[in-house]
């Protein structure tokens, strides 16, 4: 198996792919592409993944985005307020798998979707590939006769006071006991806060690891990012921003916000997962 191109997919989507929460990629157009390709990070030069694209479907409407999102991992604010465009078209992906090292790739000039990788790159993959786990199938299976996405998508009806994120979580937090985390610390709501995505951690600062804090834009962000557990399909990753001391990435903040059914004056709280690990939880005010 030898793979020839790779596919540029922005965050947070990459990670929900790799996650294996999200199995439909959604895009402006149909592709002609089968089979195997790589998963690009957007902007890092990067390969950090493998996946298998077995069809694509025709465009979805508003309410079959709504009804589809434990598929695609989009927002359902997100679907309302039209930001997604012209991007319906589900492509379906099979046996992602993320590489145990990224590779990096030369990318040329003008590339906006698919990257075609030199020689050496595709050397590269196959070689790793060789050490990947092959999931239960035979080596001969990897080639097999894709399912095909319906002709149709079922849609059921969603409540109209249902604006939350609901895609099922099937990521770590899954896993994860309540009680068995500690608390790093509690900070407080403001309207500011719930209009502009974000909370501040200035509570709690210190007790994040140093080479998870980095400078004021991206140029210096940190060495080293957290991994968020939301409630959301699957983990963030991002890091602190020191001088306005919040998480750098908001997309994120947004949704877990509005899902929780966040208000001013209630209470975001910090748990301390694993080293590097956090899941954040919403503590109402009491009235």
């Amino acid at each position: 198996m030898e793979i020839t191109r790779g596919l540029i997919i922005a965050e947070p989507w990459i990670e929900y792919i790799l996650d294996g929460s999200k199995i439909w990629e959604m895009r402006s157009t149909a592709t002609s592409h089968r089979g195997w390709f790589g998963l690009i990070r957007k902007g890092s030069g990067q390969i950090h993944g493998i996946a298998r694209l077995v069809d694509c479907g025709k465009p979805l409407t508003p309410e079959e985005m709504m009804a589809t999102t434990q598929h695609h991992c989009i927002p359902a604010r997100m679907i309302g307020s039209g930001k997604i465009g012209k991007w319906v078209v589900p492509w379906q992906l099979e046996d992602v798998r993320r590489l145990p090292v990224p590779v990096d790739y030369q990318h040329r000039s003008g590339a906006v979707t698919w990257v075609n990788f030199d020689q050496a790159v595709r050397d590269t993959l196959t070689d790793i590939i060789r050490g990947l786990p092959v999931r239960d199938r035979s080596n001969a299976a990897l080639d097999h006769t894709p399912t095909k996405l319906s002709a149709t998508v079922a849609t059921t009806a969603i409540p109209e006071k249902q604006t939350g994120y609901k895609c099922p979580a099937r990521g770590p937090l899954d896993s994860l006991r309540v009680d068995a985390d500690h608390v790093i610390g509690r900070t407080q709501l403001t309207g500011g806060n719930l209009r502009h995505n974000h909370f501040y951690l200035t509570p709690m600062l210190d007790k994040f690891p140093a080479d998870a804090i980095g400078g004021p834009n991206k140029a210096s962000r940190a060495p080293k990012d957290l991994i968020i557990h939301w409630g959301g399909p699957a983990p963030v990753r991002c890091d602190i921003d020191k001088k306005k001391k919040l998480f750098r990435s908001r997309g994120w903040v947004g949704d877990f916000l509005q899902a929780s059914g966040a208000q001013e004056g209630d209470w975001v709280v910090v748990h301390g997962v694993a080293p590097y690990e956090i899941r954040v939880t919403l503590e109402k005010a009491v009235n």
